[in-house]
Formats: C-alpha cells, structure tokens, sequence
C-alpha cells in the first residue's frame, strides 16, 4: 500500500513537471515570435528635401518606426532642389521634391514616385475684403505690375507681396503654373519656409502670399483662383489649377527598408495619414 502510494506521487509530480515544461516551452515560443517580428526591418533612412513634404515625412516616418522599432527615419529639410541634389549623391536615401524634376534634373538615374498631391493655396489676411483672384491677376501682383489693392477690387492700399526663397518647390510650381515661367519681381518679401509666409501674411493686413494647402489655419484667409476654392475636391477634379505632385526620388528602383518605407507611404494605412494631414492622396 505503501509503495502504491510512493508511485501515485511520482506520477503526480511527472505529470506536473511535463505540465510546466510545456507551458514554458509555449512562453518561449511566442516571445521568440515576437523578437522574430521585431527583427524583420532593420537599417537606417534619410530623408531630405522639401519643406512641403517634410510635415508629412515625419508624420508617416514615426508610425513607421512605431511598427518597426529596429529602423530609424531621419526626416530634413532644406527645398526640393537640395532633396534631388542629396538623392542624386546619395547623401540621402529618399529626396523630397514638391515639383517636377527639371529637364537637366532628369537623366541622371532618379526613380520618382509620386506619394500625394498637394494644392498651393494664395493667401491674405484675413481682413482683407478680396476673395477672388484670376491667375493673370496674381502673375501681375508677382511682376510687380499691380502695386495696389485697389487696382483689383480691394481697398486704396499698397501691396506687399511674400514669396519663397529660389529654389523652394513651392516656389517652383507657381513660377510653372502662374508665373508661366516669367520672373518674379525683385521686389517681393523672401521668407524660407511655408510656415514664415503664413506667418507674414497674417501679421501685414495688406500682405499676399502663397503656401501648401495643408498649411492654412485661421490666421489667413486662402482666396478662390478663377472663382475655384482651393480644397482637395477641387484639386482631384481638376477645377483647381495651381496644384503640384508631392514626389520621393532615389537613386535607381528602391530596396531593403527603403521600398518597405515608401510601400507603407503609398499603402492604405499611409495614404490615409497623407489625407488626414492634408495632403491629396493619390489612391
């Protein structure tokens, strides 16, 4: 009885210890899993070029990396042309252009992918009465032709025109769209950024400039061009004519973390941060 006894217990604690090794056994496994998963991107992208872009780059480079914690995503600055410059050198993995490669830009082994697009909105402040511009009238504004607020419905006041720096893609696309290539006024206000123009627009009641649509707020007014509001409908539909390509350049077909980063950007989930921004996406 005894010895019966003694062999129930050892069949308990066998039992019990084949229990726990194969409960730890499938601990291991999933926590190997998800190491595995953690491992499968790994590397590092630089990014460079644009300041339209670069708003959105950052957004959809930090959820990215939220899904993907071995890679790192270095998002800067410095104008479309430094972007296509950095890509064409390889200073840069991905280069960020808000405007059409120019045809001396082409040809040296870019490969560009258009990831949204995005509306350039004419701004002034919100005190001012005008609420409609033709686009002859704005080229006008930029020649230096039209000095005056008056000469187009406004008030009796000077104009004070805002533009980008040379070389901006902003800059770039109106010259192309409005400007028809004519030169810009020496007279203007230069200003760096998207966000500095905003910002001088809204502090000078008698100012004009022109920005990404995505970077409007309540502080500036954005006018109708040929009567068009400037939104996303209207850039899909193409009633609103002073739009331009969001495009991410690199040098030759995209591999390794590179393509998986821009694949996430033209995907569902990132066209989907794109819009929420307020950028246009492009499916």
């Amino acid at each position: 009885m005894r010895g019966r006894k003694k062999w129930m217990v050892l069949v308990v604690l066998s039992m019990f210890m084949v229990s726990a090794l194969l409960i730890g056994g499938c601990g291991k496994k999933e926590e190997g899993d998800k190491a595995g998963d953690e491992a499968g991107l790994t590397g590092t992208i630089t990014i460079a070029g644009s300041t339209s872009v670069q708003p959105f780059s950052e957004v959809l480079a930090e959820k990215f990396m939220q899904d993907n914690p071995r890679v790192q995503i270095n998002v800067q600055g410095g104008g479309s042309s430094q972007g296509i410059t950095a890509a064409v050198s390889g200073a840069a993995d991905i280069g960020a252009s808000s405007r059409e490669l120019k045809a001396e830009e082409k040809g040296q082994g870019l490969v560009e992918t258009v990831i949204a697009y995005d509306g350039i909105a004419i701004i002034v402040n919100p005190a001012n009465k005008i609420d409609n511009l033709t686009r002859e009238q704005i080229r006008d504004i930029y020649l230096g032709n039209i000095t005056n607020w008056k000469e187009v419905g406004g008030e009796d006041a000077p104009i004070t025109v805002v533009c980008r720096e040379a070389g901006s893609g902003t800059r770039g696309a109106f010259e192309e769209i409005v400007m028809e290539k004519q030169d810009i006024s020496n007279k203007v206000i230069i200003q760096n950024s998207t966000g500095a123009v905003a910002s001088a627009v809204a502090g000078d009641k008698n100012a004009i400039g022109f920005v990404s649509l995505h970077a409007l707020n309540d502080k500036v007014k954005a006018v109708k061009v040929d009567g068009v509001e400037a939104k996303e409908e209207n850039i899909k539909n193409g009633s609103y004519k002073i739009s331009r390509p969001f495009i991410y350049l690199t040098k030759g077909e995209p591999t390794g973390v590179v393509k998986a980063f821009i694949d996430f950007v033209l995907s569902e989930e990132g066209q989907k941060i794109m819009q929420d921004e307020g950028a246009v996406p492009v499916k």
